[in-house]
């Protein structure tokens, strides 16, 4: 007896040091996986099934909206339709030249303002350039001067003239806004509907803001700029000169060309929306398809 209880305590100790203890794991949190997880190893038959697939199509611009977050969806849309407008002011601005738009507070223009705006009504945009081609093309088919005849030289001197007169009289024009403290630029009508805002391009035509930008005034530089630009260039014109007649006929061009252009510019945005909703249209068939 006395002998068993020693064996039992040497057998249990020896039993002991064969098996080691395991060490105490701390429990896993989830939420917080293990900083370096262990690659799971994959096997040669899955890698070649993997490299076998074949790449998905490329989604649209709608499809991959569609797994974005609301939150991401409404910002992504605000970012194209700002985008977009800025191609379409980007688009009717460099036509036309500098005006005003709807959305655009009247507010008094600086020196520099004023230097900016002169060089892109006279030099920096198609309009200008396409006035006088127009008025040469219509001086070429009245024959006037006849002394310059027919035939591409003839237009090409039509055309000089043209651009001569035109810059005598936008830079008189440009000075005497400036001393009058007028606002050069067309502002878009702020009201709705076809007529009204007709109306109003053609009377801003012949009446424009002063320096308070509330109150209209006849548009003296503008029509007295035409004036001189047409009694300057008869200087370069063929004999007999006529400089008053000259005179009143830049006056009645710039009634005309002027009014079309203010409507151009009234309508430009609403031309703008259409083309590119049939843009928009024709791209999102064409994808449907």
């Amino acid at each position: 007896m006395f002998c068993l209880f020693p064996c039992l305590i040497l057998a249990g100790v020896a039993r002991a040091q064969q098996v080691p203890p395991q060490a105490e794991q701390p429990p896993q949190n989830p939420a917080n996986p293990p900083e370096n997880p262990q690659p799971v190893p994959t096997s040669p038959q899955s890698n070649g099934q993997q490299n076998n697939e074949k790449p998905s199509p490329p989604q649209s611009t709608e499809q991959k909206l569609k797994h974005l977050p609301a939150e991401a969806k409404k910002e992504t849309k605000t970012i194209g339709e700002d985008t977009l407008v800025k191609v379409q002011e980007w688009e009717t601005g460099w036509l036309t030249g500098p005006y005003a738009g709807r959305q655009r507070p009247l507010i008094p223009l600086t020196r520099e303002q004023r230097k900016r705006i002169y060089l892109l009504q006279t030099f920096l945009s198609p309009s200008p350039y396409v006035k006088r081609m127009l008025v040469a093309g219509i001086d070429q088919w009245r024959d006037s001067p006849a002394a310059w005849g027919q035939g591409w030289g003839a237009y090409g001197e039509r055309f000089a003239s043209a651009e001569g007169q035109f810059f005598a009289a936008n830079t008189l024009a440009a000075l005497g806004n400036a001393k009058l403290k007028y606002d050069p630029m067309y502002d878009q009508c702020e009201c709705s509907g076809f007529w009204p805002r007709t109306r109003h391009a053609i009377v801003r035509n012949f009446l424009t803001y002063d320096f308070t930008e509330k109150n209209l005034r006849p548009q003296w530089a503008l029509y007295g700029g035409a004036f001189a630009g047409g009694l300057i260039a008869t200087a370069w014109r063929p004999r007999p000169h006529a400089e008053f007649d000259n005179g009143l006929t830049a006056v009645a061009e710039q009634a005309a060309y002027g009014s079309v252009l203010n409507l151009f510019i009234e309508f430009a945005g609403d031309i703008n929306q259409k083309i590119w909703r049939n843009r928009k249209f024709g791209a999102h068939h064409r994808e449907s398809q």
